[in-house]
């Protein structure tokens, strides 16, 4: 989780002075004539560079800092009486835009270039700007500078006053206003965190333990899953604790003893290693936030997301909890019956859920994801959608044919403004799945979107990565249905970057708060779920002509969120432990969950023996304080879509106003006040609650 975390971040050196519009104008020359190729098709307003060699990659790397080092110095060097936005705030504004481009170039090659030497060079060059990052945020005279200007209240705008303080924060959040002795400390406390961090995730990752049954004992499992697997010296088969093959057992199979004994063996992973290990990691994260200033870790997490504190936090997930507990109990007394019918009196528990879960959304909400599937060929989804987002915000998609890429497969589509015929962006399209290749969904910023001194507007430029099987013999592409959603989610967030009008690049889309990313992604996965949006986006693979059919589209809709009570709910416990460690010292972790789990789960204990270091790993690593993340946007995303966009898919009056007043201004505003100034009000949790009471049993 920690390396897809890594993988996934937008590098940007912030607070990094500015390298002058000409020097990158001759470092992106020198670079193309090094190269001496002929590109295929120029990119107007990118400054990204595509298949640069391993050795051009360090070079540019080594230039990047060289270069930011200089003009570091130079900043610095500014007398206190002197310091003008001119010379102190507009540099570093225009280095985020303008050397994004070029530490993007260096850096994505090693998620997506079919050359070992050239990801390797990216992953070097990669290391050796994040130690200058590393620097950079260090970097006590830079700080004083800035904080001298930032005293003096001269603001031009809002959003300059926004980014400066964003400036200053983010070298406080580092310590920068403590004295020298407490920031070593703090420096030694963060190193600290990263050495047991990083020893956590050797410990699960190395952990090879796993459990032996016979084949009988794995009733119900797909033959195909079962044939995979390993067998042991007396026959026996081997289920490993990874959660490709703990989840299709907790889900398929059929004998509850199995169930039990690998859901207790996932949480005992490690045995005695890991708890210690995260319950000192959490005491350390509080000894860092209090010397920072903060009450606590999640305070400190918070502070720079939507939520603010983690006093907010504990009120949402309590109130959707307590909202959904008469649904989840009716959930529960409907999978209590169905183990009866099963498998007799014996009682109902923990590693039950999944298993009985899927076999109550079989017997209600059966969908035949084989036929389903066999409607969205993705040359006709793709379309579909980009039909969808023209009608809905106003934009046009153009593919730029002939085009220099790391790979044959890529495309690379322009979007304009239907009604300005302004070009807005660029985005990368890298759909295929093949080896080496990054292997998760996601979307990059290359460019950001940001305005110069001089009135010039540089346009964003982001990068689409799927994991899609590439058919042979000229066979359409089909699409699982899930793929189709995920498709919609990320070319979602690749809208949202291309729409953003922020004038700094650090307010890009894919730089907002994290509570507030994924908001409209999962607004716009709704459209997923409505009959008419399916029929424009699908066609029998054989004639497509014929798109899904109105029951497929009911079935779709229905199981949703089927039994979705007890799985927020069982979610809604995760995250609660996650915030109650990192809001309060001294927690025993085994006794907490021991505690949490009855009362949030409707009297379900927890599994004897299991460990919560094991089970819930990702309130250790990766999401430490903010588990409760997603639960928030997808619940504000609920809200927008039932107030504004359900009784109208294409409202082209809505979906205007939505761009302008929520995609446009990006990180520029508030989230609350972005949402509050597009609904008419603050966004409420009733939205959310009501589709699940609707869609549930």
């Amino acid at each position: 989780m920690a390396k897809e975390k890594k993988e996934r971040r937008i590098l940007v050196l912030t607070g990094v002075a500015a390298i002058a519009a000409i020097a990158l104008n001759l470092l992106i020359t020198a670079i193309n004539a090094q190269r001496n190729k002929k590109k295929k098709r120029d990119v107007p307003g990118s400054n990204v560079l595509v298949n640069l060699s391993a050795s051009e990659i360090l070079k540019l790397a080594d230039r990047i800092i060289s270069k930011s080092k200089e003009v570091h110095d130079a900043v610095a060097s500014v007398p206190p009486d002197k310091v003008t936005y001119a010379n102190v705030i507009l540099p570093l504004a225009e280095l985020e835009a303008q050397q994004l481009p070029l530490v993007q170039s260096c850096v994505f090659p090693k998620m997506v270039s079919v050359s070992d030497d050239i990801r390797k060079a990216s992953a070097e060059a990669e290391r050796r700007i994040d130690a200058h990052a590393l620097v950079c945020r260090n970097r006590e005279d830079v700080y004083r500078v800035i904080k001298t200007f930032a005293a003096r209240g001269d603001w031009m705008n809002p959003e300059a006053k926004h980014y400066i303080q964003c400036l200053v924060r983010d070298f406080e959040r580092n310590g920068m206003n403590l004295t020298l002795s407490k920031r070593e400390e703090s420096w030694r406390l963060k190193t600290r965190i990263d050495e047991l961090s990083m020893q956590y995730i050797q410990n699960l990752s190395e952990d090879n333990s796993f459990v032996l049954f016979s084949e009988r004992e794995l009733d119900g499992l797909p033959p195909k899953f079962i044939k995979s697997l390993d067998k042991a010296e007396n026959n026996k088969l081997k289920i490993t604790l990874r959660r490709h093959h703990v989840s299709p057992v907790l889900e398929y199979c059929k004998i509850g003893t199995t169930r039990k004994r690998v859901a207790v063996a996932y949480g005992q992973r490690c045995g005695k290693a890991t708890l210690p290990i995260v319950e000192n990691l959490v005491q350390l994260r509080h000894k860092l936030a209090r010397l920072l200033g903060y009450s606590n870790y999640a305070d400190y997490v918070v502070e720079r997301r939507m939520a603010k504190t983690s006093t907010k936090v504990f009120e949402f997930l309590e109130h959707i909890s307590v909202q959904l507990t008469d649904l989840a109990t009716k959930e529960l007394s409907a999978l209590k019956d169905l183990k009866t019918k099963e498998e007799g009196d014996s009682p109902f528990g923990t590693e039950d859920l999944l298993y009985y879960l899927k076999r109550a959304e079989e017997q209600k909400f059966y969908v035949d994801f084989g036929d389903i599937n066999q409607y969205f060929p993705l040359d006709l989804v793709l379309s579909g959608i980009f039909k969808i987002f023209q009608d809905l915000f106003g934009l046009r998609f153009d593919e730029i044919t002939e085009i220099e890429a790391w790979h044959s497969d890529v495309r690379l589509f322009s979007a304009w403004d239907l009604s300005s015929n302004e070009l807005l962006g660029y985005f990368y399209l890298d759909m295929y799945s093949r080896e080496e290749k990054f292997g998760y969904s996601c979307v990059l910023a290359l460019q950001n979107g940001s305005t110069f001194c001089n009135g010039a507007r540089q346009i964003p430029v982001t990068l689409l990565l799927c994991q899609f099987q590439k058919e042979a013999d000229g066979k359409p592409e089909l699409l699982r249905f899930s793929e189709v959603v995920n498709l919609f989610h990320e070319l979602g967030h690749v809208v949202y970057h291309i729409c953003n009008r922020a004038s700094y690049s650090r307010f890009s889309s894919l730089h907002v708060d994290p509570d507030f990313l994924e908001i409209p992604s999962q607004v716009l996965e709704n459209w997923c779920y409505e009959s008419s949006t399916l029929k424009l986006i699908s066609g029998f693979h054989q004639d497509i002509t014929k798109p899904i059919t109105d029951e497929m589209c009911a079935s779709l809709k229905r199981r949703r969120d089927s039994f979705s009570a007890l799985k927020i709910k069982l979610e809604i416990l995760h995250c609660l432990f996650d915030q109650i460690m990192h809001s309060t010292e001294n927690v025993d972790a085994l006794e907490l969950l021991k505690h949490l789990h009855p009362k949030v789960m409707l009297g379900l204990p927890m599994l004897e023996g299991t460990n919560p270091a094991s089970c819930i790993p990702r309130f250790a690593i990766g999401y430490d304080a903010a588990c409760y993340s997603r639960i928030w946007s997808e619940v504000f995303a609920a809200d927008i879509f039932a107030s504004k966009f359900q009784d109208g898919l294409s409202n082209h009056y809505v979906g205007l106003l939505f761009r302008s007043k929520v995609l446009a201004p990006g990180g520029a505003k508030e989230p609350l006040e972005l949402l509050s100034d597009f609904l008419g009000r603050e966004p409420s949790v009733e939205a959310y609650i009501e589709r699940k009471a609707r869609n549930s049993l």
